[in-house]
């Protein structure tokens, strides 16, 4: 009997602290900027959930059957009853996915499990937005990332902020 071994495709890598620091420099440039001046408030900078919250979902996902993770960005609705705070903020949503190869090449579809209620994508969203931590030596206590992509943002006639 002749096992066929499913080939892993890594397309990520891990990088460094100025590749972190580039990317959050340039997002809060581009486009937290514009994003909070629509809203009259701050916009998120960032999310957070733990280890086992996406060990469990990791998990979850290959037993059925996903083979990669889709990150969607996302906007909680203004009227969002469920968490009235997130109303309006950003967000991400993770989607279970598996390849699957078709005629005119390979696609990514999402995963659906089975419920009493029929079928249900497998997605994972509604995460934490992280409290300003506590100075630590290598940021200001103002900085949701403890110094990482700490930026200047120049307002134009309304002034700077430090974020």
């Amino acid at each position: 009997m002749s096992t066929i071994a499913k080939k892993s495709l890594r397309v990520g890598k891990y990088v460094d602290e100025n590749h972190v620091d580039t990317l959050i420099r340039g997002y809060k440039q581009e486009r937290w900027k514009y994003n909070s001046e629509r809203m009259g408030r701050e916009d998120s900078l960032c999310l957070s959930l733990t280890v086992d919250e996406l060990q469990e979902f990791l998990q979850r996902s290959k037993e059925a059957g996903a083979d990669s993770i889709r990150v969607h960005f996302g906007v909680y609705p203004n009227n969002f009853a469920e968490r009235p705070e997130n109303a309006g903020k950003q967000t991400v949503v993770f989607v279970a996915s598996q390849t699957v190869e078709t005629e005119t090449g390979a696609v990514e579809k999402n995963i659906f499990v089975p419920t009493e209620n029929g079928p249900r994508i497998l997605a994972y969203n509604m995460l934490r937005y992280p409290s300003r931590p506590e100075p630590d030596g290598r940021g200001i206590a103002d900085d949701d990332w403890g110094g990482i992509g700490t930026t200047l943002v120049d307002l134009g006639n309304k002034g700077m902020v430090v974020v």
